[in-house]
């Protein structure tokens, strides 16, 4: 009856925002998807409930599990972690990231696979070449973790940084990329 019943909803525009929840080497990924591309992706330690409260809050109350419509999302995600991708080719709601944190976003896109930038270079390609701390204050809030891969800026001692998914995910991330970059696993 639920599968039913979900497909009518998404059938008759009934779904505003669909949702599913996927394994990865970084723990259990909610997956939030608009009509209009995926809109977020939250690691576990953010809280699924409360991120899904948050999607109805500012999108729409209408939200569904609705796995198929982010079958894509979750293939390339797999694929990824599968160290068989490199660029994500879906299609990106932005419409949670606004104004400077939104430039910041276009740029982390920027930022290659198993490479790593600086926060400071990174708003050195802003529109606030000195805004730093706000560079990190815009990848901590990146609604697209991994997608748009904030976890590929760090400190410009070197040093890791902070991460929402946790400082043992960042790691694994950026060991990955660097690993599959270097050919040390197929890609």
């Amino acid at each position: 009856m639920g599968a039913v019943f979900r497909q009518k909803a998404a059938s008759q525009g009934l779904v505003d925002v669909a949702y599913r929840v996927i394994d990865s080497p970084v723990g259990r990924l909610l997956l939030a998807g608009t009509q209009a591309g995926l809109v977020r992706v939250a690691f576990a330690s953010e809280g699924h409930d409360a991120v899904l409260e948050s999607l109805a809050a500012t999108i729409s109350p209408r939200i569904l599990a609705a796995p198929a419509r982010l079958d894509a999302a979750a293939k390339e995600l797999e694929e990824y972690f599968a160290r068989r991708r490199r660029h994500f080719d879906l299609a990106l709601d932005f419409r949670l990231a606004h104004g400077f944190r939104r430039e910041v976003l276009s740029h982390l896109q920027e930022i290659g696979y198993g490479h790593t930038s600086s926060y400071a270079a990174v708003a050195a390609h802003t529109s606030s070449p000195r805004a730093v701390r706000a560079v990190g204050t815009a990848c901590a809030r990146n609604p697209l973790p991994l997608v748009v891969p904030c976890h590929r800026v760090v400190r410009s001692d070197g040093g890791q940084g902070a991460y929402l998914g946790g400082a043992e995910a960042k790691s694994l991330l950026l060991k990955l990329e660097a690993d599959a970059a270097e050919g040390r696993f197929p890609c």
